[in-house]
């Protein structure tokens, strides 16, 4: 096989693996079973693609095929769906990190993942203060400039990018998003050197300026580490302000 024919094959393999990620995310919550008919119409793939990816999803338990033609999720996914709950019941660790933030420093403290093109609110622990920035847990924001999309932007990047190492941390952004909120933030690790979230201080840019952040930088690095550790990670070396 020439290079031109690998190649050619190995796009081939992402194209068909990215149709069957497609109809797999076809299903939506509270269906049972799905025809032919409306996986079609949900997906945009015809019919014939549809069949000849089912085949193989089916013999690795992600579809199952009803005697009507119609389909439904395999029992593959729930094992899969247990496994990724099981990895990201983080919450014992990040909560206790979160409040330990909160009265060591007196702003709000959060940990955000990244979701796609946003990011999204994990976990949160208000600031006792009556001027906060109101998020709650779950909340989807954009991956803006801030300080936190800065980080799970640079560092939930597989391989790391190379300005990792130049990066001095916590970083701290103010007024970006927002002209009237500011946020510092910095990674944290899971096993396996894995990045596991942004781990986060925010408050009113009033209150919450550089020179208090500066103040509080300490305090953030602590707890990552400390919850890196907890975590069971390993943070690859970083350089820190």
């Amino acid at each position: 096989m020439t290079a031109l024919n690998r190649a050619k094959t190995s796009l081939d393999g992402v194209a068909s693996a990215g149709r069957a990620m497609t109809l797999l995310s076809a299903f939506r919550r509270g269906d049972d079973a799905v025809t032919l008919a409306e996986l079609t119409a949900r997906t945009g793939l015809v019919k014939t693609t549809i069949m000849r990816l089912a085949i193989s999803l089916e013999e690795h338990g992600f579809l199952v095929r009803q005697s009507d033609g119609s389909y439904r999720l395999g029992a593959e996914l729930f094992r899969l769906g247990s496994i990724y709950q099981q990895s990201f019941r983080v919450e014992a660790s990040v909560m206790p990190a979160l409040e330990r933030l909160v009265a060591e420093t007196g702003e709000s403290a959060s940990f955000y993942v990244r979701s796609g093109q946003q990011r999204q609110c994990l976990y949160r622990v208000d600031s006792p203060h009556r001027l906060r920035l109101h998020v709650r847990q779950g909340d989807l924001l954009p991956m803006d400039q801030s300080a936190i999309a800065h980080v799970l932007r640079v560092f939930g990047s597989v391989p790391l990018r190379d300005e990792v190492a130049t990066i001095a941390l916590p970083i701290y952004t103010g007024g970006v998003s927002d002209p009237h909120v500011a946020g510092m933030a910095t990674p944290v690790f899971g096993p396996g050197r894995n990045f596991a979230g942004a781990l986060c201080l925010t408050g009113p840019l009033t209150r919450f300026t550089q020179d208090a952040a500066a103040s509080a930088s300490g305090v953030l690095l602590n707890v990552a580490d400390d919850l890196t550790r907890e975590l069971g990670g390993v943070a690859p070396g970083l350089r820190t302000c």
